[in-house]
């Protein structure tokens, strides 16, 4: 077994797979805390900081252990810790998320707290595998240099491995949990191999009781549900569920993408239009739609396709093109929400802004819809004043743009900042809220409209007013705001008080608090009984190495 092992030893392998195993948390910890904090910069920002911190931490921790224990022992213990920490985000996740967001504390604080809770750990003990292969691999200091040199490479190797691997596949093919626990069975594998030293006996006891602790716990993650999708699709870009609800005293389909609500859909009435803003649209369309059989029409994201069929059922003459990004809400539509595959309506699954710049000609639509902001992730690049005049070039002289945006009333940081943009290029801007309270409110849907021509307003729905002209330059002026470039677009930073007014405030509730401080105490459990046994392996090898002759004393023949 011995020198089957050592023939197996490959350093540069080890450190490839467990460099891996880290881009692929790091990746996969985006779309896990999508559905509580959304995917912004801020979220991104944390997520590569919290790993970068674990795996700054781990190779510190990794390299004191390396210098007093390196053994394949240790190296087993610590994969099969890793293996047992890659699942604690499944295991915490659903817990955390019922954390109620205190207002005294910045929403930037919590996503970094929130993010360490859950992703920390196991980058600190992946972090400690590369100084332990060092370790162990030096057998001739005169070639230290070059060894490291290999390792680290690999090492590097294995982190451009694993992004591309998880990014362009793994999770569009299996999901993000199947791919967490994939990676933790890989890791457990190896733990058991390099656990798996010494008399058959102790590395049998050692084998079992590791095999156990792990098969405990994926029962336990199953038993409560928390291996289960609770996506009905999961995609690179969102999680997507459909669900059958009620709405207007009839039987409609709701879109969810992540955390958010996109659209409703009834299979049976393509023109009945739910949303507020979506009236808004249809308000301001209709004096185009009154002498004309059909308009040329761009949609700015498609999502449940709601107001692409609205207006090819009002004008089924008219050319409707639809930019969404993401396939999945395409396929989404069609499956669940009545979408037919053969219809006139023309999809490209692309950015928009790409597509306007590469297909996109001077004149060629009537009215161009934005419908792809929400409170947590604004596409940047569709606010600035670049692709305002972009928009304005594939517009005719009397066309109209229309974009929905999500801020806080008080605030207003963001809606200020896009209506200054749209108003530096567009010679009449509209701006419609969605409630007459909006200076009160702490998040408002807003329907901004751009055009060379004056708007016609007589249209609007009933309870949606146009702010006066006075009103908008008043509102404007009250705080100071930015003007959207390419070089320049803060949108992070001016969705924050929306963000926070999202998460609400409060303590956890008792009941679940029970639930995830029992969670904490289960891990804390594993991770105690998985430290035991490694460090009961370290002090046998310590206690064979030390009755070992002296000239025995080459790393590598410990293998």
């Amino acid at each position: 077994m011995a020198t089957l092992r050592r023939r197996l030893w490959n350093p540069y392998a080890l450190v490839f797979i467990s460099s891996g195993c880290t881009m692929v948390i790091e990746l996969v910890a985006s779309r896990l805390i999508a559905p509580r904090v959304g995917v912004s910069l801020y979220t991104w920002t944390s997520v590569i900081g919290v790993i970068l911190a674990g795996i700054s931490l781990g190779n510190y921790i990794g390299g004191r252990l390396a210098d007093r224990y390196a053994s394949p022992t240790l190296l087993g213990a610590v994969y099969t810790l890793a293996a047992y920490a890659c699942l604690l985000p499944l295991w915490l996740g659903e817990g955390l998320h019922a954390f109620r967001l205190p207002f005294e504390t910045p929403l930037l604080l919590w996503i970094v707290i929130y993010i360490s809770l859950l992703f920390l750990l196991p980058s600190i003990i992946l972090g400690c595998v590369s100084p332990i292969v060092v370790k162990l691999s030096l057998t001739d200091l005169s070639h230290a240099g070059t060894t490291v040199g290999k390792i680290y490479a690999w090492s590097s190797g294995g982190s451009i491995f694993g992004t591309f691997l998880t990014g362009f596949f793994l999770i569009s093919r299996f999901g993000t949990k199947a791919t967490v626990v994939g990676v933790s069975v890989l890791l457990i594998l190896l733990g058991g191999w390099f656990l798996a030293t010494g008399p058959w006996r102790k590395a049998l006891v050692r084998l079992g009781f590791a095999a156990l602790l792990y098969v405990a716990a994926v029962l336990s993650l199953s038993r409560a549900g928390l291996l289960a999708t609770e996506c009905m699709l999961e995609t690179d870009y969102s999680c997507i569920n459909v669900y059958e609800k009620d709405q207007d005293g009839r039987s409609v389909r709701e879109l969810l993408l992540d955390r958010l609500v996109h659209s409703y859909t009834d299979l049976d009435d393509p023109t009945y239009l739910a949303y507020g803003y979506e009236k808004t649209y249809a308000g301001l369309l209709q004096p185009l739609m009154s002498d004309r059989t059909g308009l040329d029409a761009f949609f700015i994201g498609g999502g449940g396709y709601t107001f692409p069929r609205y207006l090819q059922a009002r004008l089924p003459d008219s050319h409707i093109v639809v930019t969404e990004i993401d396939p999945g809400v395409t396929r989404a539509a069609e499956r669940w929400l009545g979408l037919p595959q053969d219809t006139a309506i023309e999809t490209y699954n692309e950015d928009a802004r790409r597509h306007l710049v590469t297909r996109g000609a001077e004149g060629s639509y009537d009215v161009v819809f934005g419908d792809a902001f929400n409170d947590y992730s604004v596409p940047y690049h569709l606010t600035t004043l670049e692709f305002a005049r972009l928009v304005d070039y594939v517009l005719r002289d009397d066309g109209i743009y229309m974009a929905n945006i999500i801020d806080a009333g008080p605030q207003g940081h963001f809606m200020r900042a896009f209506v200054s943009t749209l108003q530096a290029v567009f010679a009449h801007v509209t701006v419609i809220p969605s409630t007459a309270g909006w200076r009160d409110s702490l998040r408002t849907t807003w329907v901004v409209a751009g055009s060379q021509r004056e708007i016609d307003l007589a249209h609007m729905p009933e309870g949606y007013l146009a702010l006066a002209p006075e009103t908008l330059e008043g509102y404007l002026a009250e705080k100071p705001h930015v003007m959207l470039t390419d070089d320049y677009v803060p949108v992070d930073n001016l969705m924050v008080p929306v963000a926070e007014a999202s998460f609400g405030s409060g303590a956890l509730d008792p009941e679940t608090w029970a639930g995830v401080r029992g969670r904490v105490l289960g891990v804390g459990a594993g991770v105690l009984a998985l430290v035991t046994l490694g460090g009961a392996g370290h002090a046998l090898h310590r206690r064979r190495r030390d009755r070992a002759p002296a000239d025995d004393s080459s790393a590598g023949a410990a293998l």
